[in-house]
């Protein structure tokens, strides 16, 4: 008779190592995504320096859940590792839409090409936080140029029409992103508006003070 053991032997050794390999992927999966988040609030405060080390910190633990996956397709496709690589595809994303840099693709971020669609969508609601950052300074100009680029990423994921399946459900994020912008484009509208009025207040006050001026001048 076969002796199962010894033939069991090597189904054994290829689980053992799956199982290895998706330790491995889940922590580092989780440390990019940790440094992901932290990196996006470093860019929010300005703080860029240490965003571009969380950025780089994510990007390696991204890189080590994806070596150790690899070998293992079903590991390497189980999730956990497009959603580190979508949360750090949003933190590169977000760096160089704030900063005012061209946004970069899939393979300059280093990411698939899925995970890099869900970043962008996710980005958005990113570009949404910076613009109100800008109208309570009263930046109004700057966050213009935010919707610009949210509106640029609205134009490029429209493009995208294949079977949701295919891409990991990424009609119902751009769906978001679409909603987002629009209550965005609101707010800057009513932002707008009244600032236009108390600056029309404000000449409107100049222009009493003065003819009140001169006619007590007059007098």
């Amino acid at each position: 008779m076969t002796d199962l053991v010894d033939l069991s032997a090597p189904v054994r050794e290829r689980f053992l190592a799956r199982a290895e390999a998706r330790e491995v992927g889940l922590a580092s999966s989780r440390d990019a995504i940790r440094s992901a988040a932290n990196a996006i609030r470093a860019i929010h405060r300005a703080d860029h320096d240490r965003a571009d080390e969380l950025i780089a910190a994510a990007k390696d633990a991204l890189g080590t859940a994806t070596d150790a996956c690899a070998p293992h397709p079903e590991i390497a496709h189980a999730g956990f590792v497009q959603d580190a690589a979508k949360e750090v595809a949003e933190a590169v994303l977000t760096r160089a839409a704030i900063s005012g840099s061209a946004l970069p693709g899939p393979d300059v971020v280093g990411v698939d090409d899925g995970s890099w669609l869900h970043g962008l969508a996710e980005t958005v609601g990113e570009l949404r936080r910076a613009c109100l950052d800008n109208v309570r300074r009263g930046h109004l100009d700057a966050a213009e140029e935010l919707l610009d680029v949210m509106q640029e990423i609205l134009s490029a994921l429209a493009t995208i029409d294949v079977p949701d399946g295919l891409t990991r459900g990424l009609r119902r994020n751009a769906d978001a992103a679409r909603a987002i912008t629009e209550r965005t484009r609101g707010d800057l509208t009513t932002a707008a508006g009244q600032r236009d009025l108390k600056a029309a207040l404000d000449a409107h006050r100049v222009a009493l003070e003065r003819a009140s001026a001169a006619t007590s001048a007059g007098d």
